[in-house]
């Protein structure tokens, strides 16, 4: 991986504005389910794991779009309390800001989330998105964002492929993070973990973490060696956000240095520690990334 960077890691894509509860069992039709909590919290992929980056020590930004709605100020006030440039968000009188309303059931540890489409993520010539874009040390994109890169050329690119991204190839994209999932509906169900990230690295990323959720992560740059990451044990109340999460330790963990397993297990650590919150955000541990001497990643 490259060698430590100093600069800004600006992440692109969606921001939602969540309203989650808690339930016991998930409710039936024409019934009333008492709660035992409620939050109310942003959400959204890039920008939770802008969160996730500026609380592991990042200088993190955002760029995504937005209403000028409540939702909205709301949105960029958040980020704007944990430390995230928010100097790039476009604010569009046109759109609705995106917000999603989420059921977490405690019995399945499952969630059902019933969503208002986020905007399409556009920036327009000149922008101070080009400005950032530019200059970031690291470009980090989920499924919306991804589009708003495709013309820019030389940049460092991070993908957050958990969402399907349309006619996607990871050529030329230097830290690949999807999920085993998703490089099983690629590749094929016969090809062991170790085989799909050979997949990915074969299809033109430089470095590619693989998520698992309890299975944990299997990683692997060009010309290296595959990795497993095992997961962390943890009392889980809600994994809402925790993909977005890992892909903000993760990049934030790379950009200071660390070697990709060691960033992988950082990450892992990180994701699990925010599952100990309703929303996707409140528990993400605020620490300093320092190198991972107990790790160890087997091949």
């Amino acid at each position: 991986m490259p060698q430590p960077s100093s600069g800004t890691l600006l992440f692109v894509g969606c921001a939602t504005l969540d309203s989650i509860a808690l339930v016991q069992e998930y409710p039936g039709a024409d019934s009333r389910t008492v709660a035992s909590d409620f939050a109310t919290a942003g959400g959204g992929p890039a920008a939770t794991a802008a969160v996730a980056a500026a609380r592991a020590g990042a200088k993190a930004a955002f760029a995504g779009v937005v209403g000028e709605d409540e939702e909205g100020d709301r949105i960029i006030s958040g980020l704007e309390a944990e430390g995230v440039d928010t100097t790039a968000v476009i604010r569009d009188p046109k759109v609705q800001t995106g917000a999603s309303v989420i059921v977490v059931s405690r019995s399945t540890e499952s969630r059902a989330i019933v969503t208002r489409p986020v905007p399409p993520v556009e920036f327009p010539a000149g922008s101070r998105f080009h400005e950032l874009a530019r200059s970031a040390a690291w470009v980090h994109v989920d499924h919306l964002g991804w589009n708003a890169i495709a013309d820019l050329e030389g940049l460092r690119i991070s993908v957050d492929a958990g969402n399907p991204i349309p006619a996607f190839r990871p050529d030329g994209v230097a830290l690949y993070v999807p999920t085993i999932e998703r490089l099983r509906a690629e590749f094929g169900d016969h090809l062991s973990p170790e085989a799909l990230v050979q997949k990915a690295v074969d299809g033109g990323a430089s470095a590619v973490v693989a998520t698992a959720g309890s299975a944990g992560a299997w990683g692997l740059e060009r010309d290296g060696v595959p990795f497993h990451v095992p997961a962390t044990p943890a009392e889980i109340v809600s994994t809402l956000g925790a993909g977005d999460v890992y892909h903000g330790a993760i990049l934030a963990a790379v950009a200071a240095g660390l070697p990709l397993a060691e960033a992988a297990a950082f990450a892992g650590r990180t994701a699990t520690a925010s599952c100990a919150g309703l929303d996707g955000r409140s528990m993400i541990p605020r620490q300093a990334i320092t190198p991972v001497l107990t790790s160890n990643p087997t091949v």
